[in-house]
């Protein structure tokens, strides 16, 4: 019996099994946090390179947003090679970046006309090839698009992170839509770390894997980037009598 290609069916299923088994054995390339609360609800203990993932803030505010970029920043920092940022308004603060590993020299930006440009050039980036990390602004992310950036990735090996970034609260719900996006993080911001130096102290997110396929979704309270994009968890959570991770809310499909 021949399928609708011309091919024995035995034959066009061992083509799909070799694609799947190929598109998985980049997947399991990984960069990891290097925080064991996080890695371990990452399949492989890690952040899949090659692969698309979502960022967002957990509230409309400029602080939450700014979190959120700075999340993506210090992914990027880690993942090393340049970086592409593409955006449709030039309001990044490139020293804030620099302070989450992200230095100048290595980040390229492309200011488009609007979301279906950037659209366009985050899948070119990532299908470029010589990039560690491409990242874009955007509001909505459908299914169709997000399917040709996650295969983008794959095909480069580049990781591939979208910030969700809303102009208007309405749009705001399209991030409940599901997308091919491997996973979806939410950042907000909490009260700082108090350090030594009167009014200085380090930057607190509240961390949520919303989605993590073939994973669990899981809560983390954690110190913001350092200066080489790691995060860590605040000490009085290592050294307590428990971490207040709240993991294992629901499984992600």
């Amino acid at each position: 019996m021949r399928t609708s290609t011309g091919l024995p069916i035995v034959e066009e299923l061992r083509e799909r099994i070799q694609r799947l088994e190929g598109a998985a054995a980049r997947r399991r390339t990984v960069l990891p946090f290097g925080i064991k609360a996080i890695d371990r609800h990452l399949p492989g203990g890690g952040l899949a390179l090659g692969a698309l993932h979502e960022v967002a803030g957990g509230g409309n505010g400029a602080i939450n947003g700014a979190a959120a970029a700075l999340f993506a920043a210090g992914i990027a920092a880690r993942a090393g090679g340049k970086v592409l940022w593409c955006i449709t308004r030039p309001d990044l603060f490139a020293p804030a970046l620099a302070q989450a590993g992200l230095v100048p020299d290595r980040v390229i930006y492309v200011e488009a006309g609007d979301e279906k440009a950037v659209l366009a050039c985050f899948e070119e980036g990532l299908r470029h090839g010589g990039l560690g990390a491409v990242v874009a602004e955007a509001a909505r992310l459908s299914m169709t698009a997000s399917r040709r950036l996650q295969l983008a990735a794959e095909s480069s090996g580049a990781i591939g992170i979208a910030i969700r970034r809303w102009r208007r609260h309405t749009e705001a719900a399209d991030f409940g839509q599901p997308t091919a996006s491997v996973t979806r993080w939410r950042v907000s911001a909490l009260p700082a770390t108090q350090l030594p130096v009167p009014g200085v102290g380090r930057a607190r997110w509240q961390l949520e894997l919303i989605r993590c396929r073939a994973g669990e979704s899981a809560d983390f309270e954690v110190e913001a980037c350092d200066a080489k994009g790691r995060l860590a968890l605040p000490a009085e959570l290592v050294h307590g009598p428990g971490q207040r991770e709240i993991g294992r809310r629901r499984a992600a499909h």
